[in-house]
């Protein structure tokens, strides 16, 4: 023992210490395993009333079976891992301990979000491997069908419940106010009942862009059951249909529909107060629901008493063609038809204007501030369902209608979704600024200009702003014309319209200044209506708001009572038809009889006899012409030449040779070595539509050389030539 080291309190290895155990987790082991609180307690040598505290705190009999098997698996795995000398049957235990183990994790996997047959199966995965047969394109299953009848059922308005209850009437006809949903609910009525066997149903709009609001209306709904639906026409399969039933087809039609007597279904007419040629388009659309078995539903606005539907409406056109015992008198007033009748010629109508709407549930607009941004007129027109008379007028409903167009169809080198809707063709656009932030709307609109006197105004897009500063009007502009190459901007210079003119003067080309007088308001008047008799101005059926918006221009005295002008029917302070007047801010810039302003070029050759020739004549060096000074302080002859370059402004037509006797509306002038001298005029270069009466024409004075000139001109004719060309 002598031998030994000294201790010098050298702490001993871990491995001399005994292991610690977690008496905590062997008592809930023991006790899952099948042991009493008190039997742990004296196994553990703990009180019983800490085993009993642990078990209440940690809810060991609230724990799921799949814990405790893990537990048990855990225990034994390791028991055997720690034999040194393993038997046969222990190695066996292992095993099936282990695939335990998997079975558990499995399970697991199972239970947690998204699991599905195959973490418990793995043949079932292998099994789904193969290449599945695609499922059916279009096709809804009887639980997609009921969601999406839930679906609407919850989300309707009560005057909606009226159109659903009155769905199985052979003919409804609704005259409805705007954006109270009734597109956006006769979409989703026609699709369920396709869905549940009601065949095809086909869509009628003015133009085809308007058919297919229907469209999208319809892909939203089915989009909330999962369901993608894709083309034109869409063909639908459901598990719902009736065996034998064909599949149902969804059909959208615009104005082409003159070609659609092959289809055959349930129709609605959408707007069809706004369509031009109702007589001929409902023989077509009548006759695709002739079979007793199909419905004909009819929705709009109301337009004009002049429109060819009005007669539908009240029955004249039934009555016309009956004799005088067998007519009857259909009450088509608000206060008959608010809640839906089935009148007299077994016709269901209905009347819902926007305070109707409000009362039954839609909460959607606010109406006080709807009657501050309409007229009395439009507000009545569009949003309480009263016809207008186009007799006060100043825009005749017929010939705006004859204006109306199927753009989707009907200009193909037109395409609005494309970066440049109409490639490196000039526009020319028309703003009608807002005066205030709680004035009337700003209004933009874009035209492709005529080709010549007999070419159209094609009004391909529109915007309207509200509650924008004069800035943000600007940056808008901007931002919308910078897919045109656009050469004329015509903007009412009135009020917030300066502010506006000032931002984009030297952002945008061609920007005009236009301020409003009587004149200037007669004029844009008088070329508007100038055009639309001639048939001159192309826009699709669907802008029902610019139809609107030229019936609301009327003829009124001025306060003094000795002038005629023209106003929208609202109070004075506020301004209207901001479409209209910014569509007239296009057409004014072509002159009023269509015609090219051709431009000028002068070319003029002298030396200095010549250059004092027109001194004397004319008191500058080109005769009658200002800044153009020829000859000079050096002997010889010298080469001036002025041109007069032609705008972009008015129609075009093929150039003509032979001198030109006109100047552009707004022509640009140059010239070499430019002086002013006293005499001198110049040109007038106020905007053409406002009034004069020679279109921008130059205001100019040609001097023309005395008798005793003309020999020496002669004479000198040979060194110098004096031309216009």
């Amino acid at each position: 023992m002598d031998k030994l080291p000294p201790d010098h309190a050298m702490p001993l290895p871990a491995a001399a210490f005994p292991i610690p155990v977690d008496a905590r987790r062997q008592a809930r082991s023991l006790y899952w395993r099948g042991w009493g609180v008190t039997q742990v307690a004296a196994e553990l040598g703990l009180k019983r009333t800490t085993v009993a505290a642990w078990k209440q705190r940690d809810g060991w009999d609230k724990a799921p079976s799949l814990n405790r098997i893990d537990d048990a698996l855990e225990c034994r795995l390791n028991t055997l891992i720690g034999k040194e000398a393993k038997t046969g049957a222990d190695y066996k235990e292992l095993d099936a301990l282990m695939r335990a183990l998997t079975a558990t994790a499995r399970v697991r996997r199972y239970e947690a979000p998204g699991g599905h047959e195959g973490d418990l199966n793995p043949k079932v995965a292998n099994r789904n491997a193969a290449p599945k047969k695609p499922a059916p394109r279009d096709h809804f299953t009887t639980e997609q069908v009921e969601q999406l009848e839930a679906i609407f059922e919850e989300e309707l308005f009560a005057y909606q419940r009226d159109w659903w209850a009155a769905r199985r009437k052979r003919t409804r006809m609704i005259l409805k106010s705007r954006q109270i949903g009734a597109t956006w609910y006769f979409a989703r009525e026609a699709l369920l009942d396709a869905l549940r066997g009601g065949g095809n149903q086909i869509f009628l709009s003015a133009s085809k862009a308007q058919a297919h609001i229907f469209r999208g209306y319809i892909i939203q709904f089915a989009a909330r059951a999962g369901v993608k639906l894709q083309g034109d026409p869409i063909v639908l399969s459901a598990d719902t249909i009736p065996t034998g039933e064909p599949a149902a087809e969804l059909i959208f039609l615009g104005t082409n529909a003159r070609t659609a007597q092959g289809y055959h279904g349930n129709f609605y007419f959408d707007e069809f107060f706004w369509t031009y040629g109702f007589e001929e388009l409902n023989k077509v659309a009548s006759a695709m629901a002739m079979h007793k078995r199909w419905r004909r539903t009819y929705f709009s606005t109301p337009s004009s008493v002049a429109h060819q539907a009005h007669g539908y409406w009240t029955g004249e056109r039934r009555n016309r063609r009956l004799r005088k015992v067998d007519r009857v008198t259909i009450d088509t007033g608000h206060a008959r038809l608010a809640a839906g009748v089935l009148c007299e010629d077994r016709v269901w109508r209905q009347i819902v204007t926007i305070e109707d709407a409000a009362a039954r549930g839609c909460d959607l607009f606010d109406l006080d501030e709807l009657r501050v941004e309409y007229a009395p007129d439009e507000f009545a027109n569009l949003l309480l369902c009263q016809f207008v008379d186009d007799s006060l007028s100043a825009f005749k409903f017929n010939e705006l209608q004859r204006a109306t167009v199927d753009a989707a169809v009907d200009w193909r080198d037109v395409d609005l979704l494309s970066p440049r809707p109409v490639g490196e063709r000039e526009v020319w656009a028309g703003y009608d600024p807002q005066e205030s932030e709680d004035g009337d709307n700003a209004a933009l609109v874009i035209a492709l200009p005529p080709d010549g006197p007999a070419g159209k105004f094609r009004l391909i897009e529109r915007h309207q702003l509200r509650g924008a500063d004069f800035q943000a009007q600007a940056e808008f502009i901007v931002k919308v014309l910078a897919r045109y190459r656009c050469t004329y901007l015509g903007i009412d210079a009135n009020g917030v319209g300066a502010a506006v003119w000032q931002l984009l003067r030297d952002r945008v080309r061609g920007v005009v200044k236009i301020d409003y007088s009587l004149e200037a308001k007669a004029a844009m008047v008088m070329k508007a209506q100038h055009s639309f008799a001639r048939g001159r101005v192309e826009f699709d059926a669907g802008w029902i708001d610019l139809q609107s918006s030229f019936l609301s221009i009327k003829k009124a005295l001025t306060a003094s009572g000795r002038h005629v002008t023209f106003r929208a029917s609202r109070s004075e302070e506020v301004g209207h038809a901001d479409l209209a007047w910014a569509a007239m801010h296009i057409f004014i810039n072509e002159p009023l009889d269509g015609q090219r302003r051709a431009g000028m070029t002068m070319e003029i050759l002298g030396g200095e006899e010549a250059g004092a020739a027109g001194d004397a004549a004319g008191g500058a060096g080109a005769p009658g012409w200002p800044g153009a000074r020829l000859g000079g302080e050096r002997a010889g002859w010298r080469r001036a030449r002025l041109r007069l370059r032609r705008s972009r402004a008015g129609a075009r037509t093929p150039p003509v040779d032979r001198p030109a006797r006109m100047l552009a509306q707004r022509p640009l002038v140059r010239a070499a070595a430019a002086t002013r001298r006293a005499g001198a005029r110049l040109p007038c270069l106020a905007a053409p539509q406002l009034g004069d009466p020679a279109q921008g024409q130059f205001d100019r004075r040609v001097a023309r050389p005395g008798l005793a000139d003309r020999s020496r001109d002669a004479a000198a004719r040979g060194a110098g030539l004096s031309r216009l060309r």
